[in-house]
Protein backbone atom coordinates (compact mmCIF):
# COMPACT_ATOMS: atom_id res chain seq x y z
CA UNK A 1 0.00 0.00 0.00
CA UNK A 2 2.84 2.23 1.20
CA UNK A 3 4.49 1.50 -2.24
CA UNK A 4 1.52 2.17 -4.26
CA UNK A 5 1.02 5.69 -2.62
CA UNK A 6 4.14 6.63 -3.02
CA UNK A 7 4.06 6.37 -6.65
CA UNK A 8 4.43 9.79 -8.14
CA UNK A 9 1.32 11.13 -9.94
CA UNK A 10 1.57 11.46 -13.64
CA UNK A 11 2.80 15.58 -14.44
CA UNK A 12 -0.43 17.43 -15.92
CA UNK A 13 1.53 17.05 -19.39
CA UNK A 14 1.53 13.97 -19.29
CA UNK A 15 -2.16 13.79 -18.16
CA UNK A 16 -3.49 16.61 -20.46
CA UNK A 17 -0.65 18.14 -23.09
CA UNK A 18 -3.03 19.58 -25.04
CA UNK A 19 -4.44 21.79 -21.78
CA UNK A 20 -0.61 22.94 -21.44
CA UNK A 21 -0.52 23.48 -25.10
CA UNK A 22 -3.78 26.15 -24.65
CA UNK A 23 -2.46 27.86 -21.25
CA UNK A 24 0.93 28.37 -23.01
CA UNK A 25 -0.72 29.81 -26.48
CA UNK A 26 -2.83 32.40 -24.13
CA UNK A 27 -0.04 33.31 -22.64
CA UNK A 28 2.06 33.71 -26.31
CA UNK A 29 -0.70 35.33 -27.45
CA UNK A 30 -1.08 37.99 -24.91
CA UNK A 31 1.85 38.90 -24.34
CA UNK A 32 3.06 39.00 -28.09
CA UNK A 33 -0.13 41.42 -28.81
CA UNK A 34 0.81 44.68 -27.22
CA UNK A 35 4.56 44.98 -28.44
CA UNK A 36 3.02 44.54 -32.02
CA UNK A 37 0.88 47.35 -31.47
CA UNK A 38 3.99 49.66 -30.80
CA UNK A 39 3.76 51.32 -34.30
CA UNK A 40 0.37 52.54 -33.53
CA UNK A 41 1.14 54.44 -30.92
CA UNK A 42 4.38 56.31 -32.87
CA UNK A 43 1.94 58.76 -34.33
CA UNK A 44 -0.05 59.97 -31.56
CA UNK A 45 2.59 60.14 -28.53
CA UNK A 46 5.12 61.90 -31.27
CA UNK A 47 2.65 64.22 -32.50
CA UNK A 48 1.24 65.00 -28.78
CA UNK A 49 4.76 65.50 -27.24
CA UNK A 50 6.60 66.86 -30.05
CA UNK A 51 9.11 63.98 -30.61
CA UNK A 52 10.82 63.01 -33.80
CA UNK A 53 10.73 59.43 -34.91
CA UNK A 54 14.13 58.44 -33.63
CA UNK A 55 13.08 58.75 -30.29
CA UNK A 56 10.02 56.90 -30.02
CA UNK A 57 12.25 54.24 -32.23
CA UNK A 58 14.85 54.23 -29.91
CA UNK A 59 12.49 53.32 -26.87
CA UNK A 60 11.17 50.34 -28.81
CA UNK A 61 14.80 49.33 -29.66
CA UNK A 62 15.64 49.47 -26.15
CA UNK A 63 12.66 47.56 -25.44
CA UNK A 64 14.00 44.52 -28.35
CA UNK A 65 17.63 44.74 -26.59
CA UNK A 66 16.37 44.28 -23.07
CA UNK A 67 13.89 42.04 -24.13
CA UNK A 68 17.00 39.82 -25.47
CA UNK A 69 19.47 40.45 -22.59
CA UNK A 70 16.35 39.48 -20.24
CA UNK A 71 15.59 36.56 -22.18
CA UNK A 72 18.83 33.81 -21.29
CA UNK A 73 19.15 35.09 -17.66
CA UNK A 74 14.95 34.44 -17.27
CA UNK A 75 15.55 31.31 -19.03
CA UNK A 76 17.91 30.06 -17.08
CA UNK A 77 15.91 30.82 -13.97
CA UNK A 78 13.18 29.02 -15.42
CA UNK A 79 15.31 25.98 -16.30
CA UNK A 80 16.73 26.04 -12.27
CA UNK A 81 13.10 27.11 -10.42
CA UNK A 82 10.80 26.45 -13.13
CA UNK A 83 8.93 28.64 -15.73
CA UNK A 84 5.92 30.22 -13.19
CA UNK A 85 7.86 32.27 -11.35
CA UNK A 86 9.57 33.43 -14.16
CA UNK A 87 6.23 34.27 -16.25
CA UNK A 88 4.18 36.24 -13.05
CA UNK A 89 7.66 38.61 -12.54
CA UNK A 90 7.48 39.10 -16.49
CA UNK A 91 3.85 39.64 -16.50
CA UNK A 92 3.73 41.94 -13.46
CA UNK A 93 6.63 44.39 -15.20
CA UNK A 94 5.12 44.44 -18.71
CA UNK A 95 1.71 45.58 -17.13
CA UNK A 96 3.39 47.66 -14.92
CA UNK A 97 5.24 49.34 -18.17
CA UNK A 98 2.59 49.66 -20.26
CA UNK A 99 0.61 51.66 -17.81
CA UNK A 100 3.70 54.09 -17.22
CA UNK A 101 3.88 54.62 -20.94
CA UNK A 102 0.30 55.84 -21.10
CA UNK A 103 2.07 58.95 -18.99
CA UNK A 104 5.14 59.43 -20.19
CA UNK A 105 5.58 62.71 -21.05
CA UNK A 106 9.45 63.15 -21.52
CA UNK A 107 11.30 61.32 -23.52
CA UNK A 108 13.09 59.76 -20.64
CA UNK A 109 10.06 58.36 -18.69
CA UNK A 110 9.15 56.77 -22.33
CA UNK A 111 12.52 55.10 -22.65
CA UNK A 112 12.00 53.93 -18.89
CA UNK A 113 8.44 52.27 -19.51
CA UNK A 114 8.04 51.44 -22.97
CA UNK A 115 11.74 50.61 -23.17
CA UNK A 116 13.54 49.17 -20.16
CA UNK A 117 10.25 48.06 -18.04
CA UNK A 118 8.52 46.30 -21.35
CA UNK A 119 11.76 45.01 -22.73
CA UNK A 120 12.52 43.15 -19.31
CA UNK A 121 8.88 42.29 -18.96
CA UNK A 122 8.83 40.19 -21.79
CA UNK A 123 11.93 38.87 -21.29
CA UNK A 124 10.36 36.70 -18.15
CA UNK A 125 6.93 36.05 -20.27
CA UNK A 126 6.67 35.83 -24.15
CA UNK A 127 6.67 32.94 -26.46
CA UNK A 128 10.55 32.38 -25.67
CA UNK A 129 10.14 31.33 -22.19
CA UNK A 130 6.35 29.37 -23.24
CA UNK A 131 8.41 27.34 -26.25
CA UNK A 132 11.22 26.12 -23.84
CA UNK A 133 8.36 24.95 -21.44
CA UNK A 134 7.00 22.78 -24.20
CA UNK A 135 10.32 21.51 -24.92
CA UNK A 136 10.92 20.34 -21.64
CA UNK A 137 7.62 19.07 -20.32
CA UNK A 138 5.39 17.58 -23.34
CA UNK A 139 6.07 13.92 -24.73
CA UNK A 140 8.46 14.32 -27.40
CA UNK A 141 5.48 13.64 -30.36
CA UNK A 142 3.84 17.14 -29.08
CA UNK A 143 7.13 19.17 -29.93
CA UNK A 144 7.16 19.89 -33.58
CA UNK A 145 3.41 20.89 -33.12
CA UNK A 146 3.35 22.62 -30.18
CA UNK A 147 6.19 25.11 -30.81
CA UNK A 148 4.74 25.89 -34.39
CA UNK A 149 1.44 26.03 -31.99
CA UNK A 150 2.85 28.67 -29.77
CA UNK A 151 4.54 30.54 -32.59
CA UNK A 152 0.89 31.07 -33.97
CA UNK A 153 -0.86 31.90 -30.75
CA UNK A 154 2.07 34.88 -30.66
CA UNK A 155 0.44 35.37 -34.35
CA UNK A 156 -2.91 35.41 -33.25
CA UNK A 157 -1.67 38.54 -30.66
CA UNK A 158 -0.67 40.40 -33.52
CA UNK A 159 -3.79 39.57 -35.38
CA UNK A 160 -6.15 40.74 -32.72
CA UNK A 161 -4.34 43.68 -30.92
CA UNK A 162 -3.05 46.18 -33.61
CA UNK A 163 -6.49 46.10 -35.40
CA UNK A 164 -8.02 46.84 -31.39
CA UNK A 165 -5.25 49.13 -30.95
CA UNK A 166 -6.07 51.69 -33.78
CA UNK A 167 -9.93 51.15 -32.60
CA UNK A 168 -9.16 51.98 -29.52
CA UNK A 169 -7.30 55.23 -30.05
CA UNK A 170 -9.88 56.60 -31.98
CA UNK A 171 -12.20 56.07 -29.43
CA UNK A 172 -11.01 56.34 -25.70
CA UNK A 173 -7.35 57.75 -26.49
CA UNK A 174 -3.99 56.49 -26.64
CA UNK A 175 -3.20 56.75 -22.97
CA UNK A 176 -6.33 54.83 -21.99
CA UNK A 177 -5.43 52.13 -24.51
CA UNK A 178 -2.36 51.40 -23.06
CA UNK A 179 -3.80 50.88 -19.77
CA UNK A 180 -6.41 48.61 -20.72
CA UNK A 181 -3.59 46.72 -22.55
CA UNK A 182 -1.38 46.51 -19.47
CA UNK A 183 -4.52 45.54 -17.25
CA UNK A 184 -4.91 42.31 -20.02
CA UNK A 185 -1.05 41.53 -19.24
CA UNK A 186 -2.04 40.94 -15.68
CA UNK A 187 -3.87 37.60 -17.55
CA UNK A 188 -1.07 35.63 -18.22
CA UNK A 189 -0.84 34.96 -14.17
CA UNK A 190 -3.35 32.58 -13.74
CA UNK A 191 -2.52 30.68 -17.20
CA UNK A 192 0.92 29.79 -16.49
CA UNK A 193 -0.05 27.79 -13.59
CA UNK A 194 -0.35 25.14 -16.23
CA UNK A 195 2.89 25.37 -16.95
CA UNK A 196 4.41 24.71 -13.52
CA UNK A 197 6.78 21.84 -13.34
CA UNK A 198 9.79 20.54 -11.37
CA UNK A 199 12.93 20.55 -13.28
CA UNK A 200 13.60 17.39 -14.88
CA UNK A 201 16.47 14.90 -13.98
CA UNK A 202 19.09 14.75 -16.13
CA UNK A 203 19.88 11.35 -17.83
CA UNK A 204 22.37 8.85 -15.97
CA UNK A 205 24.09 8.46 -19.51
CA UNK A 206 24.69 12.42 -19.87
CA UNK A 207 28.02 14.29 -18.28
CA UNK A 208 25.85 16.75 -15.73
CA UNK A 209 26.57 20.60 -16.78
CA UNK A 210 26.34 23.57 -14.73
CA UNK A 211 25.00 26.76 -16.30
CA UNK A 212 27.90 27.87 -17.67
CA UNK A 213 29.46 24.73 -19.05
CA UNK A 214 26.66 24.76 -20.94
CA UNK A 215 26.78 27.81 -22.61
CA UNK A 216 30.22 27.28 -23.02
CA UNK A 217 29.83 24.08 -24.62
CA UNK A 218 27.14 26.09 -27.10
CA UNK A 219 29.39 28.91 -28.20
CA UNK A 220 31.83 26.98 -29.37
CA UNK A 221 29.35 25.00 -31.29
CA UNK A 222 29.80 25.96 -34.99
CA UNK A 223 26.26 25.55 -36.33
CA UNK A 224 24.81 27.01 -33.06
CA UNK A 225 27.00 30.35 -33.82
CA UNK A 226 25.68 30.08 -37.28
CA UNK A 227 22.05 29.31 -36.00
CA UNK A 228 22.54 32.57 -33.59
CA UNK A 229 24.41 34.99 -36.30
CA UNK A 230 20.84 33.99 -38.67
CA UNK A 231 18.22 34.38 -36.46
CA UNK A 232 19.94 38.13 -35.94
CA UNK A 233 18.00 39.36 -39.34
CA UNK A 234 14.87 38.26 -38.13
CA UNK A 235 14.47 40.08 -35.25
CA UNK A 236 15.77 43.19 -36.97
CA UNK A 237 12.80 42.58 -40.17
CA UNK A 238 10.59 42.06 -37.65
CA UNK A 239 11.18 44.56 -35.21
CA UNK A 240 11.40 47.73 -37.76
CA UNK A 241 8.48 46.33 -39.76
CA UNK A 242 6.10 46.59 -36.27
CA UNK A 243 7.27 49.56 -35.00
CA UNK A 244 7.98 51.99 -38.68
CA UNK A 245 5.13 50.06 -41.21
CA UNK A 246 2.28 52.16 -40.05
CA UNK A 247 3.80 55.49 -40.53
CA UNK A 248 5.12 54.33 -43.94
CA UNK A 249 2.02 53.67 -45.39
CA UNK A 250 0.85 56.96 -43.63
CA UNK A 251 3.72 58.43 -45.53
CA UNK A 252 2.72 56.94 -48.90
CA UNK A 253 -0.55 58.55 -48.49
CA UNK A 254 -2.56 55.20 -46.96
CA UNK A 255 -4.28 55.49 -43.42
CA UNK A 256 -3.58 54.50 -39.67
CA UNK A 257 -6.36 51.76 -40.40
CA UNK A 258 -4.70 50.27 -42.94
CA UNK A 259 -1.79 50.17 -40.96
CA UNK A 260 -3.25 48.16 -38.62
CA UNK A 261 -5.02 45.99 -40.62
CA UNK A 262 -1.34 45.24 -42.43
CA UNK A 263 0.00 44.15 -39.00
CA UNK A 264 -3.26 42.53 -38.07
CA UNK A 265 -2.82 40.49 -41.86
CA UNK A 266 0.73 39.62 -40.72
CA UNK A 267 -0.58 38.24 -37.60
CA UNK A 268 -2.78 36.15 -39.10
CA UNK A 269 -1.25 34.81 -42.08
CA UNK A 270 1.69 34.14 -39.90
CA UNK A 271 -0.18 31.29 -37.76
CA UNK A 272 -0.91 29.50 -40.37
CA UNK A 273 3.45 30.14 -41.48
CA UNK A 274 4.19 28.96 -38.02
CA UNK A 275 2.07 26.02 -37.60
CA UNK A 276 3.16 24.88 -41.05
CA UNK A 277 6.64 25.98 -40.14
CA UNK A 278 6.65 23.57 -37.21
CA UNK A 279 4.84 20.71 -39.28
CA UNK A 280 7.74 20.79 -41.80
CA UNK A 281 10.56 20.70 -39.10
CA UNK A 282 10.40 17.34 -38.30
CA UNK A 283 9.78 16.48 -41.96
CA UNK A 284 12.74 17.87 -43.74
CA UNK A 285 16.19 19.22 -42.69
CA UNK A 286 15.28 22.44 -40.77
CA UNK A 287 18.81 24.42 -42.44
CA UNK A 288 17.30 23.90 -45.82
CA UNK A 289 13.86 25.47 -44.23
CA UNK A 290 15.10 28.17 -42.79
CA UNK A 291 17.32 29.36 -45.75
CA UNK A 292 14.52 29.18 -48.07
CA UNK A 293 12.52 31.56 -45.34
CA UNK A 294 15.02 33.97 -45.92
CA UNK A 295 15.64 34.68 -48.76
CA UNK A 296 11.54 34.37 -49.98
CA UNK A 297 11.81 37.18 -47.16
CA UNK A 298 14.49 38.83 -49.44
CA UNK A 299 12.05 38.92 -52.26
CA UNK A 300 9.00 39.82 -50.75
CA UNK A 301 10.48 42.98 -49.14
CA UNK A 302 12.06 43.72 -52.21
CA UNK A 303 8.79 43.38 -54.26
CA UNK A 304 6.68 45.72 -51.82
CA UNK A 305 9.06 48.74 -51.91
CA UNK A 306 9.27 48.63 -55.91
CA UNK A 307 5.37 48.65 -55.82
CA UNK A 308 2.78 51.57 -55.97
CA UNK A 309 1.07 51.87 -52.28
CA UNK A 310 -1.98 51.21 -51.94
CA UNK A 311 -4.32 48.95 -49.34
CA UNK A 312 -4.15 46.27 -51.77
CA UNK A 313 -0.45 45.90 -51.99
CA UNK A 314 -0.35 46.41 -48.35
CA UNK A 315 -2.79 44.22 -47.34
CA UNK A 316 -0.57 41.52 -49.77
CA UNK A 317 2.51 41.90 -48.46
CA UNK A 318 1.18 42.22 -45.23
CA UNK A 319 -0.03 38.18 -45.97
CA UNK A 320 2.93 37.03 -47.55
CA UNK A 321 5.31 38.32 -44.94
CA UNK A 322 2.92 36.86 -42.18
CA UNK A 323 3.48 33.27 -43.99
CA UNK A 324 7.33 33.94 -43.15
CA UNK A 325 7.36 36.08 -40.07
CA UNK A 326 7.71 33.70 -36.92
CA UNK A 327 8.20 30.53 -38.84
CA UNK A 328 11.74 30.98 -38.26
CA UNK A 329 10.85 29.60 -34.69
CA UNK A 330 9.97 26.08 -34.84
CA UNK A 331 13.27 25.20 -36.24
CA UNK A 332 15.58 27.60 -34.73
CA UNK A 333 14.23 26.19 -31.51
CA UNK A 334 13.84 22.44 -32.99
CA UNK A 335 17.73 22.76 -33.77
CA UNK A 336 18.59 24.26 -30.52
CA UNK A 337 16.74 21.29 -28.64
CA UNK A 338 18.16 18.74 -31.15
CA UNK A 339 21.74 20.03 -30.36
CA UNK A 340 21.90 20.35 -26.69
CA UNK A 341 18.97 18.44 -25.09
CA UNK A 342 16.19 20.02 -23.30
CA UNK A 343 17.87 20.24 -20.00
CA UNK A 344 19.19 24.26 -20.69
CA UNK A 345 16.98 24.73 -23.79
CA UNK A 346 15.19 27.89 -22.38
CA UNK A 347 18.08 29.58 -21.44
CA UNK A 348 20.86 28.39 -24.64
CA UNK A 349 17.41 29.37 -26.99
CA UNK A 350 17.56 32.54 -25.04
CA UNK A 351 20.64 33.45 -26.14
CA UNK A 352 19.98 32.93 -29.93
CA UNK A 353 16.75 35.34 -29.21
CA UNK A 354 19.29 37.59 -27.63
CA UNK A 355 20.92 37.77 -31.36
CA UNK A 356 17.77 37.95 -32.45
CA UNK A 357 16.90 40.97 -30.37
CA UNK A 358 20.09 42.66 -30.94
CA UNK A 359 18.69 43.33 -34.72
CA UNK A 360 15.51 44.47 -33.26
CA UNK A 361 17.30 47.16 -31.75
CA UNK A 362 19.26 47.88 -34.94
CA UNK A 363 16.33 47.61 -37.13
CA UNK A 364 14.06 50.12 -34.87
CA UNK A 365 16.42 52.48 -33.86
CA UNK A 366 18.05 52.92 -37.54
CA UNK A 367 14.48 52.68 -38.90
CA UNK A 368 13.52 56.38 -36.69
CA UNK A 369 17.65 57.36 -36.90
CA UNK A 370 17.48 57.32 -41.10
CA UNK A 371 13.92 58.75 -41.24
CA UNK A 372 15.07 61.62 -39.31
CA UNK A 373 18.28 62.08 -41.78
CA UNK A 374 16.71 61.18 -44.97
CA UNK A 375 13.24 61.86 -44.81
CA UNK A 376 12.53 58.14 -45.84
CA UNK A 377 12.67 54.63 -44.73
CA UNK A 378 14.28 53.19 -48.28
CA UNK A 379 17.44 52.61 -47.15
CA UNK A 380 16.75 50.62 -44.22
CA UNK A 381 14.19 48.59 -46.69
CA UNK A 382 17.02 47.71 -48.29
CA UNK A 383 19.61 46.32 -45.59
CA UNK A 384 17.08 44.66 -44.73
CA UNK A 385 16.34 42.65 -48.22
CA UNK A 386 20.84 42.41 -47.87
CA UNK A 387 20.53 40.80 -44.63
CA UNK A 388 17.88 38.18 -46.00
CA UNK A 389 20.06 36.67 -48.39
CA UNK A 390 23.22 37.01 -46.08
CA UNK A 391 20.93 34.59 -43.72
CA UNK A 392 19.61 32.47 -46.57
CA UNK A 393 23.58 31.63 -46.79
CA UNK A 394 24.41 31.54 -43.22
CA UNK A 395 21.94 28.91 -42.62
CA UNK A 396 23.37 26.46 -45.27
CA UNK A 397 26.42 24.63 -43.39
CA UNK A 398 24.55 24.26 -40.48
CA UNK A 399 24.66 20.27 -38.85
CA UNK A 400 21.71 19.16 -37.48
CA UNK A 401 22.59 16.48 -34.84
CA UNK A 402 23.48 16.73 -31.61
CA UNK A 403 26.57 17.97 -29.63
CA UNK A 404 29.15 14.76 -29.04
CA UNK A 405 29.54 14.56 -25.30
CA UNK A 406 31.31 12.11 -22.86
CA UNK A 407 29.30 9.81 -21.15
CA UNK A 408 28.71 10.31 -17.73
CA UNK A 409 31.48 8.06 -15.70
CA UNK A 410 30.50 4.95 -14.01
CA UNK A 411 28.97 6.17 -9.98
CA UNK A 412 28.98 9.65 -10.77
Amino acid sequence: MTAANDTPRPSLAARAPLLVVLCGCMIAMLSFGPRASSGIFLLPMTSEFGWGRDTFGLAIAIQNLLWGVGTPFAGAIADRFGVTRVLWAGAVLYAAGLMLMAYSATPGLLHLSAGVMVGFGLSGCSFNIVLAAFGKMLPERWRPLSFGAGTAAGSFGQFLFPPLAAGLNTTIGWQETLIVFGFAMLLIMPFSIALASAPPAPKTQERQQSIGEALSEALRHRSYVLLVLGFFTCGFQLAFVTTHLPAYLIDRGLSIQVGGWTLAAIGLANMVGSLGSGWLSSRMPRRYLLAAIYFARGIAIAVFVLLPASPVTALGFGVVLGLLWLSTVPPTSGLVMLMFGTRYLAMLYGFAFFSHQVGGFLGVWLGGLFYEQMGSYDFVWWLSVALSFASAVINLPIVERPVAREPQPAGA
